[in-house]
């Protein structure tokens, strides 16, 4: 078991290096690259990630939380998911309160966090203009989340927003094991059984500022579908 973990980890590790090197999508390339030399006045003093960037957490997760993109000046800035926006600070004190981090906030690389049991990728590694990835860059991302979900093998999947679980369901329409998307619709607190074992899919708002602070997404709202799958998870463990 200490062995397969190992190779779990070298292979996560070989993946990362492939996808912060990757280029496939031009436009995202300039975006992100020039987001990242004219920065944000807040932050003229940060040298800035500007590449794609791979998954964070537990490489031994049973819970992979998938996000839409990373923002231009939140994990475009600093390398990590979720990492340095608003959208970070709700969403490690929720997982934090859950269980599934180690502290309520996330600042930087290095700052200590750690998740327990969980993970969090995206549909897209990149940041993208007015945060909304056209079709064809998110199928260009797709491959790097299904090498993910593949070596993880998690338990549960909990998607963050309308566009991460379509992505989601997309991958799984292409792989075969799912006809069609029609029968898992978005709403915030969904779970769908999906067929051939996998894992357990639930939904949630994504914890943008437009969500967070126009109350359509809330912290109750959140802790509730994160105590859904903390049970869900003691349950099949």
């Amino acid at each position: 078991m200490i062995g397969d973990r190992s190779s779990r980890r070298d292979q996560l590790t070989t993946l990362e290096r492939e996808i912060t090197n990757c280029r496939k999508c031009p436009r995202l390339v300039r975006y992100r690259e020039e987001v990242a030399s004219t920065k944000r006045r807040a932050y003229r003093d940060w040298t800035y990630w500007g590449r794609p960037v791979p998954a964070f957490g537990d490489p031994n997760a049973d819970l992979v939380l998938i996000g839409l993109a990373p923002g231009a000046h939140g994990a475009n800035r600093t390398g990590r998911m979720f990492t340095g926006d608003r959208s970070g600070d709700f969403l490690y004190d929720q997982l934090y309160r859950a269980g599934f981090a180690n502290q309520p906030h996330s600042k930087q690389p290095g700052d200590g966090l750690v998740l327990k049991d969980a993970l969090i990728s995206a549909a897209v590694r990149c940041a993208p203009p007015d945060n909304k990835p056209l079709p064809e860059e998110i199928r260009n991302c797709l491959p790097y989340l299904d090498q993910e979900l593949a070596l993880i093998r998690p338990r549960a999947v909990l998607a963050l927003g309308g566009i991460a679980l379509n992505a989601y369901l997309d991958l799984l329409k292409k792989k075969g094991l799912i006809q069609s998307r029609a029968a898992y619709r978005f709403s915030h607190g969904a779970s769908f059984v999906l067929p051939a074992g996998l894992p357990r899919l639930f939904a949630a708002y994504h914890p943008s500022q437009q969500n967070t602070q126009t109350g359509r997404l809330t912290p109750d709202m959140f802790a509730a579908v994160l105590r859904q799958i903390r049970k869900y998870l003691e349950r099949v463990a």
